[in-house]
């Protein structure tokens, strides 16, 4: 067996992750610890990268003792690191990476720079094992959405589509501010959503005309409709409908998400979907996604919500499935790069 250590400081969670690599291929979970800064950059709207980073500074030691602690391990019982690498704030990914080095330096173990994307997708193997080839990786994040075609999570990972402009969980943020709800913006929205009308008001669905591409995405016209039509009731002097506009804001967001993804994975001939990215923890994307697969035949997996925002479990499974197919350790001037693209799982 092999115990594998994930580190994960790609924005604004530090993440650290142990699992086991078995004899039989299989990955078992051991810690999971999370040191979120989020309340820090809620009063900004956003994430603030030189905040981000001084927070990945002070949390990255509680963070490492607080995993050990709860999987019973010592660092000597390491045998590999792995560490997002990118995409993400250069800052961020900084320090994570460089206590990387530090780690697999003194321990003297095999270092592995990952892609912070394909650890998402990787994290829904922690809870339904192994992905089957191929599988439609649905990814929904605060930073991408994506479409992927997955043949193998060491060195098989393809974009088919993505997002234009805005991602779904940027969108989702900009949308909770003009309508008064807090930072960061998709479980607000999600929960005023669970109140209201998801058809009170008819939200335009992005790229989905008959000459648009097909796979790719855009949610910078949706969250300009939504702040147009909030502006045009507030200078008539009309009340806003929070759970209404919230509602109907989401299903339009869940809506091309999942008909786009069917559309793919049915296109493709692909019969398993997993959703993951910190969006896929919305409600309402899961049960239209559930329901879609379903209709088409197509068999849905989600991680469960801790899994699908950012954490160093991921990471650490991502690791699991290199060691797994023996792919070649990263060497020790291993640098960041924020713009890392998604086919180029490890460094």
């Amino acid at each position: 067996m092999t115990i594998i250590l994930g580190i994960e400081s790609s924005c604004d969670e530090t993440g650290v992750g142990l699992t086991r690599l078995n004899a039989d291929g299989s990955i078992e979970l051991l810690a999971d610890e999370v040191a979120s800064s989020v309340e820090l950059h809620a009063r900004f709207g956003g994430v603030v990268p030189e905040v981000a980073s001084r927070a990945h500074l002070e949390a990255m030691v509680p963070t490492m003792r607080r995993a050990f602690e709860v999987s019973g391990l010592s660092l000597s019982d390491v045998d590999a690191v792995a560490v997002t690498c990118g995409p993400g704030l250069a800052g961020a990914l900084l320090v994570g990476v460089s206590a990387a080095k530090a780690y697999a330096l003194t321990l003297d173990v095999p270092l592995y720079g990952v892609n912070h994307l394909a650890g998402h997708v990787a994290a829904d193997t922690l809870d339904h094992g192994g992905l089957p080839a191929p599988t439609l990786a649905l990814l929904v994040s605060g930073g991408h959405s994506q479409l992927l075609r997955v043949d193998n999570l060491a060195d098989g990972i393809t974009e088919i589509g993505s997002t234009i402009d805005d991602a779904a969980g940027e969108a989702y943020d900009k949308v909770a501010r003009v309508i008064g709800l807090p930072y960061p913006g998709g479980p607000p929205i999600d929960k005023a959503a669970q109140r209201g009308n998801p058809c009170a008001i008819a939200f335009p669905r992005g790229l989905t005309g008959p000459r648009d591409a097909k796979y790719d995405f855009s949610f910078s016209g949706l969250k300009t409709a939504v702040a147009r039509w909030v502006e045009t009731r507030e200078r008539d002097g009309a009340d806003v409908p929070v759970d209404d506009v919230a509602a109907s804001f989401q299903e339009a967001v869940a809506d091309v998400l999942t008909a786009k993804a069917v559309r793919a994975a049915v296109d493709l001939g692909i019969g398993t979907m997993v959703i993951s990215g910190g969006v896929a923890a919305n409600s309402r994307l899961k049960a239209l996604a559930a329901e879609r697969c379903a209709a088409a035949g197509i068999a849905l997996r989600v991680p469960r919500p801790r899994l699908c925002t950012d954490n160093g479990a991921m990471i650490s499974a991502l690791g699991a499935h290199l060691v797994a197919a023996g792919v070649k350790p990263s060497s020790l001037d291993l640098s960041a790069n924020p713009a890392l693209p998604v086919a180029t799982i490890s460094v």
